[in-house]
Order: C-alpha cells, then sequence, then structure tokens
C-alpha cells in the first residue's frame, strides 16, 4: 500500500507540473530595468528576498564582476538583475528545469541580451562545458534537506549541495568567489563546512548567519573560495552579524 500511495504521489506532482508548465500565464517582472519572464511556480524566491543579494554586494563594496554564474537559477531573477543593475558584464545561467531555461531565453530574446548572457538547461553542474570560467557565483538553492516543504527547496541530503562544491572549483578563476543565500531554519554555515573542505574550498565570510537553526525562516549568506586563493576586500572583512539576517515567509 506505501508502495501505491508514494507512486500516486509522484504522479500527481509530474501531473501538476506539466499543467502548470503548459498552461500556466506567463509573467513579467522588472529585475535592474530588464524585463525578467517567469511562472509563478518557477520562482523560488528569487523574485522577493534573492533580489536582497543586490544591495548586500553593493554594501561590501564588491566591484563590477566580468562574468557571473547564477547556480539553480530558475528564471534568474538574481542574475538578470545583477545584470541590469551593472553588477556584472556578462551572465551565465542554468537550471535543471527545461522550463526555467525557457523562461531564461524568453528574457534574453525579450531584451536583447545575446551578447551578454549565456543558458544551459543542465542537472546541477554536469552539461557545463568544460571551458566555463566564472569571476562569480551566486544563487539561493534550495535550503532545506528534508521534504517539510515545497519541492524547490527541498534538496534531499544536502546531494546538491555536496555535487555542487565538489564540482564548482573547475569552473572559477583564480580568485573567483562563491556567495550564496542560505536558510538558518535548514541549516548553518557549519552545515555545509565538511563538504566545502572536502571539495578544496575554503569558508570566507559568513553574514547573518545564527550558530544554531533557527526556529523562523531567516537567509544568512556563505562566500567561498579555492583554498589558497585570496579573498579580495570586499569578500574578507565579514564576520557574523545577526542583525543583517533576512526573515523569509515559507508557503
Amino acid at each position: 500500500m506505501a508502495k501505491k500511495t508514494s507512486l500516486l504521489s509522484r504522479t500527481r506532482r509530474r501531473l501538476k507540473s506539466w499543467l502548470h508548465s503548459r498552461f500556466e500565464p506567463w509573467h513579467v517582472a522588472p529585475c535592474g530595468g530588464i524585463r525578467v519572464h517567469y511562472k509563478d511556480w518557477l520562482d523560488g524566491g528569487g523574485r522577493s528576498f534573492g533580489q536582497e543579494m543586490i544591495p548586500f554586494l553593493r554594501d561590501r563594496g564588491m566591484p563590477r564582476q566580468t562574468r557571473v554564474f547564477e547556480w539553480c537559477a530558475g528564471p534568474a531573477f538574481i542574475g538578470f538583475s545583477m545584470l541590469g543593475h551593472g553588477l556584472c558584464e556578462k551572465l551565465c545561467l542554468a537550471d535543471i528545469n527545461p522550463a526555467a531555461v525557457t523562461a531564461c531565453r524568453r528574457t534574453i530574446a525579450d531584451n536583447g541580451l545575446g551578447g551578454k548572457v549565456t543558458v544551459y538547461h543542465s542537472d546541477n553542474l554536469t552539461a557545463i562545458p568544460i571551458e566555463e570560467r566564472w569571476d562569480l557565483v551566486v544563487g539561493n538553492p534550495p535550503f532545506f534537506d528534508n521534504g517539510a516543504f515545497h519541492l524547490r527547496a527541498h534538496d534531499r541530503g544536502w546531494r546538491l549541495h555536496r555535487e555542487f562544491f565538489a564540482t564548482i572549483g573547475r569552473f572559477l578563476r583564480p580568485g573567483g568567489i562563491i556567495v550564496l543565500q542560505e536558510n538558518n531554519l535548514g541549516s548553518t554555515a557549519e552545515t555545509f563546512r565538511e563538504m566545502i573542505e572536502t571539495a578544496g574550498l575554503a569558508i570566507v565570510f559568513v553574514d547573518g548567519c545564527a550558530p544554531r537553526r533557527t526556529p523562523d525562516s531567516r537567509i544568512y549568506y556563505i562566500g567561498v573560495m579555492r583554498r589558497g586563493d585570496v579573498a579580495p576586500a570586499w569578500a574578507s572583512g565579514a564576520g557574523i552579524n545577526m542583525d543583517s539576517s533576512v526573515r523569509v515567509p515559507i508557503g
């Protein structure tokens, strides 16, 4: 009976996803002057708390980056906003969901960004060409390692994070930095330390993270580089700052 219930649940999720993809209308949201195309079910928070990445990087004094990659991009609200606000010259995007890739391509076409933005359909980083190199990697990946919330917030056993950290180093330019939004309700920076260090990387800053998982949903930031790389001034001056955390409603 349990197996039948599980199969029925998966079938319903797939049918719901197909119906969403096929029949839900497209929407457009302005991000830094760029018209970003999306469907509601593709938004994992990039249109709301994801936009906090822009003032966070600006307040730290980050200079304009040459090439930025948004991991788990979805419709790429963060990446397109960074491009629109002049925080990067070129943008690279990837997502496992073909509907998200379609959304990114619609945005690229609508805004004439073909010469500035590249998008890949990729399961984590597996389909990224080996010649890709990035100065900065950003993202708000799934925040929880269990199924307590909707699927797009779920990274069972932190498999997605572990695979990402294990492979991202080859794509970083010398001095390249990873800046991720995580959620204190689901993790702390220490949750990821072992997988980061095993991959030859190192945590260079943590901002807004409580020492233990919180009872409410709060965004914090974690900065990661290759071990031995020298962190630039904008990335090296942060400590833990509870006051900078962002509380996020989870629906």
